[in-house]
């Protein structure tokens, strides 16, 4: 790319001359009589008459380092400086159902329903999340009804649980005695239905998996009991990069939320 310099009222421009294929919009500067066509004296001394160019011109800055020189910033450039999105802290949480109800025998597992212990402690973790700060935007959960009654209770006592986007998975209840796999599991599910702008994300599940799966991403020893929440943080431009960039182990553990504990 051929450059010359040019000197407008003492103020050195450096003016490129613009590739071919790039067409940018004109833009206004301020010359002497407003004309289009400009004279400029080449380092071989002929004269060449050039047009403006339909680049836009940025405040001159002095540099300590080099000699005064204006800045130059395409159109094109500064789209790509604007598009460019900044790393965020990601925050998960992973609670456990509950506790649920035995009295009826003939129940599957699957379909056991909370004791009126585990109301309270639904009503009383919910508060604490609350008071934290700790509001989901989505909240993944597993379909069984323990969890499913857990998330109720707590819809109806902090608006902003009621507020969030739901899904209900199988797999969420299935994954949870498979040693090893619910941390996968709950990574693969939380990047296909989390979006860039959600920044907190609630799985609601099950032991042996979920006490498992915070261990895992927080490499702490971490133990769940019923209606317990780890609270876990890690930071990037989007979920998958969160994930990608905290690996196994890389996830900050930022606490446990007891419903019988106080904060």
């Amino acid at each position: 790319m051929n450059a010359v310099t040019v000197s407008v009222s003492n103020i050195a421009l450096l003016l490129l001359e613009p590739i071919s294929i790039y067409r940018a919009p004109q833009v206004s500067a301020c010359f002497p009589n407003n004309k289009s066509l400009i004279s400029v004296k080449s380092s071989t001394s002929r004269r060449r008459r050039i047009r403006r160019n339909p680049m836009r011109l940025v405040p001159l800055t002095r540099s300590s380092s080099s000699s005064s020189s204006p800045t130059i910033e395409t159109v094109e450039g500064q789209a790509l400086s604007e598009s460019e999105s900044e790393s965020v802290t990601r925050r998960l949480i992973l609670l456990r159902h509950a506790m649920s109800s035995w009295e009826d025998t003939s129940l599957r597992d699957h379909d056991r329903p909370l004791s009126k212990a585990g109301q309270v402690d639904a009503a009383r973790v919910s508060h604490k999340l609350q008071q934290l700060g700790w509001i989901p935007e989505l909240i993944l959960c597993s379909n069984a009804l323990r969890t499913r009654e857990t998330l109720k209770i707590m819809q109806g006592q902090v608006r902003g649980f009621l507020d969030a986007e739901v899904h209900f998975f199988s797999s969420f209840y299935s994954i949870a005695v498979m040693d090893g796999q619910t941390a996968d599991h709950i990574q693969q599910v939380i990047c296909k239905y989390t979006r860039d702008e959600i920044l907190t994300v609630m799985c609601m599940g099950h032991n042996r998996g979920w006490e498992e799966a915070a261990s895992m991403f927080t490499g702490a020893s971490v133990e769940l009991k019923t209606c317990n929440a780890a609270l876990l943080e890690a930071t990037g431009k989007s979920w998958e990069e969160a994930f990608a960039l905290a690996g196994l182990g890389g996830w900050k553990l930022q606490g446990i939320v007891k419903p019988s504990s106080s904060l």
